[in-house]
């Protein structure tokens, strides 16, 4: 991986933020997901900075970002206002943006307040919360069926079983971590073990909370947008099941949509040839 280099900007309440810039050419804003989680584990994309200039965003109370004063402004309405500022802090008209998972739901917010401001916008196996869809529990164990053959497979689904129905421990949720990616090798449990204690779990409570998401209004907002739009889906993924994740698409009226074959929530690490094929075509 090409190395980074750590740069500061201010955001609207003072709060000091941080990304990490990798790589040559025009520049691509990247929002990590988690929600609240740090940039480090999107690494360099799958060597997306071939191609472009990776910015990645450590958001407020992350990584490099400090913890802001008041912890309402963690919710997701109020993060846009940090993307503009970074915006602005770039010297850009338009930024061209690349979410993934939870950081999907920012960069729709972002889109449907500023719409002018964006030029490219790929979501990589994106969180719909936004938007207001969601798979059922039955939709998820489809997906995680397709996975029946592999030898990790009984347990993982039992407890996937357990979670559907409610019966959820710390425990259960750490044993369906293999159904997150296209294969359970040693790569990816060494990614997955290095997200541990990465995400800020109170910003991440606040994310979300309570009237953060207005489905209906930022529906309307999507129908109105005129930049090309990237949804990429794994074709195995739990978490965003290329069925909804296809609904998403098409709120988006100039929307390309995809499925990576063989890739779980995160595709650059199951095909990396593959994902930055189609991610650079895109923003070419």
């Amino acid at each position: 991986m090409p190395a980074s280099t750590a740069y500061d900007f201010t955001a609207y309440d003072g709060t000091p933020l941080a990304y990490h810039a990798l790589g040559e050419g025009d520049p691509l804003v990247c929002l990590p997901g988690g929600p609240m989680q740090d940039s480090a584990y999107l690494g360099d994309l799958g060597g997306l900075t071939a191609h472009r200039r990776l910015i990645m965003v450590d958001p407020r109370g992350t990584g490099g970002s400090a913890i802001p004063e008041d912890a309402a402004s963690y919710r997701c309405d109020r993060l846009v206002d940090d993307v503009e500022a970074l915006r602005e802090h770039l010297g850009l008209d338009r930024i061209d943006l690349l979410a993934h998972c939870a950081g999907a739901n920012l960069a729709t917010l972002y889109a449907a307040r500023h719409p002018e401001r964006v030029g490219r916008l790929a979501l990589i196996t994106p969180s719909t919360r936004a938007v207001g869809l969601d798979a059922t529990g039955e939709a998820r164990m489809a997906t995680a069926r397709l996975r029946k053959d592999e030898p990790w497979f009984g347990p993982a689904f039992a407890a996937l079983e357990a979670i559907v129905a409610g019966r959820m421990t710390g425990d259960t949720w750490k044993a369906i971590d293999p159904f997150y990616y296209g294969r359970w090798d040693a790569a990816a449990q060494a990614h997955n073990a290095a997200q541990d204690g990465r995400r800020n779990d109170e910003a991440a409570a606040a994310f979300g909370a309570e009237g953060v998401f207005d489905p209906d209004a930022t529906r309307a907002a999507l129908a109105a947008f005129g930049a090309p739009v990237l949804v990429l889906a794994g074709e195995v993924d739990l978490n965003s099941i290329p069925g909804v994740v296809a609904e998403f698409a098409g709120l988006w009226p100039k929307a390309e949509f995809t499925v990576q074959p063989g890739a779980g929530h995160f595709p650059w690490l199951d095909d990396p040839g593959r994902f930055v094929t189609t991610t650079a075509a895109f923003l070419a």
